[in-house]
């Protein structure tokens, strides 16, 4: 290493806008330089702990709401409690960066581990261990690799991404929601089986923006303005049940345009609109009297998306809508039968303040999810038809690099039945970005 040398960069709250500054590969919080200039190389993370408690639907009066997300009790307690990570992992991200003939080039590499108690390696399909259960002695925690990309450009021709990144569509909202560094809605940490993320606000106003292999191009700015349009590879289905899944015959698109607004110094009001469309092509299982049955639906999602940011005072608003990419993640129940494509929609809203080292915030999700047709109410009376969630949360900066936080969660899930099922999480930690 004694060709490099190395700098330190503070990175700068609010803690919302951490996992959108790693993607865009800024200065991190270490920078080793080349001797000669030419390369840099980065380093920066975070680690969050968390002591998540949930109050969950007793489980004598639990109503059955398929893809609902209030959490249930066992027959003998409806209290969990867990420790682990809240909405983001622990991060250990890696950069490198060199401008050649002209050119700005990147390469970025992300590594999230958790606490859980668990083999899987991923945060939200666990592997399990032979006894079927994630949280068991002798275990270990989970690792994700869901970041490796490349990028290319200058100013003046625009921006080239490519690799395994954030998707387009969603992705500010959960980039801006207040609970990025904290909890919100626990998901599996009310179970006996925590994976290494919660959901924030996954599946309450907003879908889950995934993790793509993609390769996009991004405009310059112009006058406040630029445009991002790609592919990404296609993902299949969560939800096809025994239907056998054929090759994808084309590419996922995916668009975005935003627009900035600049106020007063750091005063300035952000806007965004983003487009998803992917085709699935499945055959349904042959049974003694039908044969094997081809079958294909498109997915489809349109969102719009602002924040204003006015001294300490932020405002956040978000709305999708949706045909066949269902609820809560990408091809999450979005259709039915040999296709027939359930529509869902839903919105966001979020107010935060901050008192010098003080941020208090409040914010309020939606997913709705409908029918695809009178079949699809016959067969699954119980489906969602929405989940909600209010969180009222408090940041304090204990230093520029360390947050102590404390939330309070209420989520409701009603079933299409209008049957309902509600919970409540409280949740105390850390987060320590570096």
């Amino acid at each position: 290493m004694n060709n490099l040398r190395m700098t330190s960069h503070a990175l700068r709250f609010p803690v919302a806008g951490l996992l959108l500054a790693a993607m865009a590969l800024p200065a991190g919080a270490l920078d080793f330089t080349s001797k000669d200039g030419e390369w840099t190389f980065s380093l920066d993370g975070n680690v969050n702990v968390d002591y998540i408690w949930s109050s969950c639907q007793n489980a004598n009066s639990a109503a059955i709401v398929a893809g609902g997300l209030a959490c249930t009790g066992s027959a003998s307690s409806s209290n969990v409690s867990n420790i682990g990570n809240g909405l983001l992992p622990a991060a250990f991200t890696f950069g490198v960066a060199t401008t050649q003939a002209g050119l700005d080039i990147t390469a970025h590499l992300g590594l999230y581990p958790g606490v859980a108690t668990n083999d899987g390696g991923s945060p939200n399909l666990q592997a399990g261990t032979s006894n079927g259960s994630s949280n068991t002695a002798l275990g270990s925690t989970g690792l994700d690799i869901r970041q490796v990309y490349m990028t290319f450009g200058n100013d003046a021709m625009g921006t080239f991404t490519l690799g395994r990144n954030i998707g387009l569509f969603a992705a500010d909202v959960i980039l801006n929601d207040m609970t990025l560094p904290g909890v919100g809605a626990p998901g599996s940490a009310a179970t006996a089986a925590p994976a290494n993320t919660t959901l924030g606000g996954i599946g309450f106003g907003y879908i889950y923006t995934d993790w793509l292999a993609q390769i996009n191009y991004t405009t310059p700015k112009l006058s406040g303005f630029d445009f991002t349009v790609g592919v990404f590879s296609p993902i299949n289905s969560l939800s096809e049940g025994t239907a056998t899944v054929e090759p994808k015959r084309a590419p996922g698109v995916h668009a975005k345009a935003t627009y900035t607004l600049p106020f007063a110094e750091g005063d300035k009001l952000y806007l965004s609109v983003a487009y998803l469309t992917q085709q699935q092509y499945y055959e349904a299982t042959a049974t003694p009297t039908v044969a094997a049955t081809p079958y294909n639906y498109s997915g489809n999602g349109v969102d719009v998306f602002g924040k204003l940011d006015i001294q300490a005072f932020e405002l956040v608003g978000y709305y999708y809508h949706a045909t066949g990419l269902g609820t809560t993640a990408l091809f999450d129940s979005g259709a039915f039968g040999l296709g027939q494509t359930r529509k869902s929609d839903g919105f966001f809203a979020q107010v935060t303040y901050a008192f010098g080292p003080l941020k208090v915030g409040v914010n309020y999700g939606r997913s709705n999810l409908d029918f695809a047709n009178s079949a699809d109410a016959v067969a699954n009376p119980n489906l969602v038809s929405s989940n909600r969630k209010g969180t009222i949360g408090l940041y304090y900066s204990l230093t520029k690099n360390l947050t102590l936080l404390a939330e309070g969660s209420q989520v409701k899930a009603y079933a299409q039945s209008s049957a309902s099922n509600s919970a409540t999480t409280v949740n105390v930690g850390a987060f320590f970005k570096f």
